[in-house]
């Protein structure tokens, strides 16, 4: 499930305005302030995110381990979200097993004192630019349960597509069972 060849994938840091700022995690450095912001988020983040319910110091420095060797290796691109220099949440590029052939999934949290502001769709339209630099990707889709609306505004907003719906079986406890697909083609790739 490689996203791009080692060495060509998105940019490590993205400087954008007003202080917002995607940049890769940096393993063990980012380690006590990235588990303080997940243990503030969790009650706001747990109905939505299986991973939530695990949530832990062990499990959150195995996902900081992780992040740089995914990176190198082209599977998965990691980024912490910094709002004037503090973290705030996370968000990145992926696939899954059911992410179709040419596509890359965005996914995005973020702390909740960071919701309202725009934060999480100026990262994904960030996001949406790096995705469409890799080699071979030509739709960016943004997937969540569809009674998480919170997360449907950001597709929305970017233009995304989002009339494909399917089931999927439910891992947190807000989750219906229905997830909807929004996508976005790279324009010169876009369906007839």
């Amino acid at each position: 499930m490689d996203l791009s060849p080692p060495g060509q994938g998105p940019d490590t840091r993205i400087e954008l305005p007003d202080g917002l700022t995607l940049r890769a995690f940096e393993g063990e450095e980012d380690l006590p302030e990235f588990f303080r912001v997940i243990d503030e988020s969790v009650e706001h983040l747990g109905p939505w995110m299986p991973w939530v319910a695990r949530h832990g110091h062990g499990e959150t420095a195995a996902f900081l381990r992780g992040r740089a060797e995914l990176w190198a290796r082209g599977e998965q691109y990691s980024y912490a979200i910094v709002l004037d220099g503090a973290i705030v949440g996370s968000c990145g590029l992926h696939r899954l097993d059911d992410t179709p052939e040419g596509a890359i999934e965005i996914g995005y949290w973020l702390h909740p004192s960071a919701t309202g502001r725009g934060l999480a769709t100026r990262a994904a339209r960030a996001l949406v630019e790096q995705a469409f630099r890799l080699p071979g990707v030509t739709t960016v889709e943004i997937v969540h349960d569809t009674a998480n609306h919170a997360s449907a505004g950001v597709p929305a907003r970017l233009g995304f597509d989002g009339d494909l719906r399917r089931p999927h079986e439910p891992t947190a406890p807000a989750e219906t069972g229905e997830d909807r697909i929004w996508r976005l083609w790279k324009p010169a790739a876009q369906p007839s």
